[in-house]
């Protein structure tokens, strides 16, 4: 009955650091995903100004934003 038990305890402890691990890689995606989607969110913002101000005014807003 004991070895039963260690055997269980054992497979449940790889189990937990397998699923640690997958975790980690888990949340890094998620991380990574978080930057992607701000540059698209503030893509978006710029083609929503194109569109309701016309090009030339984005075109002039972002030549001041990034000084050309």
């Amino acid at each position: 009955m004991a070895d039963q038990i260690d055997a269980t305890e054992a497979r449940l402890t790889t189990h937990e650091q397998i699923c640690a691990h997958r975790y980690e890689g888990i949340q890094a995606r998620f991380d990574e995903g978080s930057k992607r989607m701000t540059k698209i969110e503030y893509l978006l913002y710029a083609v929503i100004a194109a569109v309701l101000l016309g090009p030339g005014v984005a075109a002039e807003f972002v030549k001041k934003i990034f000084g050309l």
